[in-house]
């Protein structure tokens, strides 16, 4: 047989193996479709925050007003008494206290314990549900002070507008996912997913684990710095 031949020979098997390779419908990485999806949908909504928080950087930076410095937009008061960042810490610790239990749900749900996997979520739930309250008597307390999404009478006027978005939208975030948490527990209660497996309860854990972290560099780009 002639090179030529050889070489034709060769390449029309290996592009026959090509053709039943693909055919074979085989799963290259063994990764639940269910994840798949979620870790897909956590990407583009980090391209999202990313974009709100440089955003935010680049409107401090740039604008010509003096930026409000920290102690003195959030000396927020309660009671006649001041709490200069007091409730933005106690904010942050429930939510990272929430990632905690959160991760004992996912081990106990692979467990198949379906009774501490319940009480677990459902106490995730109950923190996130905290931290919007909290969220919210920040957001009265700024909005009663004359903060706005078009002025601030502490300084710059994007300010408002900028952290009023930021913090709003990953307040839909966390309340989304707290309604999330509530079904995913009605559910394990139920038994649903006795037979179907717990991989659900980690599917929902990655998206609170990302709701949180998010936090941490809101905290560090708004209250910090």
């Amino acid at each position: 047989m002639s090179e030529a031949a050889t070489a034709g020979a060769v390449g029309h098997d290996g592009m026959d193996g090509l053709v039943d390779d693909w055919s074979a419908d085989k799963q290259a990485y063994h990764v639940p479709w269910g994840k798949a999806m979620m870790w897909i949908f956590l990407v583009s909504d980090t391209f999202i925050f990313s974009c709100f928080l440089v955003g935010y950087l680049h409107a401090r930076i740039t604008t010509t007003q003096p930026w409000p410095p920290q102690s003195e937009i959030f000396a927020l008061s309660f009671g006649g008494a001041p709490i200069p960042l007091i409730l933005i810490a106690i904010m942050t610790f429930v939510l990272i206290t929430s990632s905690g239990t959160m991760a004992m749900a996912v081990n106990y749900g692979y467990r198949r314990d379906k009774v501490k996997t319940f009480w677990l979520i459902c106490a995730t739930a109950a923190f996130g549900a905290t931290f919007v309250s909290m969220q919210a008597f920040e957001w009265s307390k700024l909005i009663a002070e004359g903060v706005r999404p078009w002025t601030n009478p502490f300084g710059a006027t994007q300010f408002g507008s900028v952290f009023f978005m930021v913090t709003g939208f990953h307040g839909l975030h966390v309340t989304g996912g707290v309604i999330y948490l509530l079904w995913v527990a009605q559910r394990v209660k139920r038994g649903y997913y006795d037979d179907k497996g717990f991989e659900i309860v980690e599917i929902v854990g990655l998206y609170w684990h990302f709701v949180d972290l998010v936090w941490v560099f809101i905290f560090a780009f708004f209250y910090l710095l």
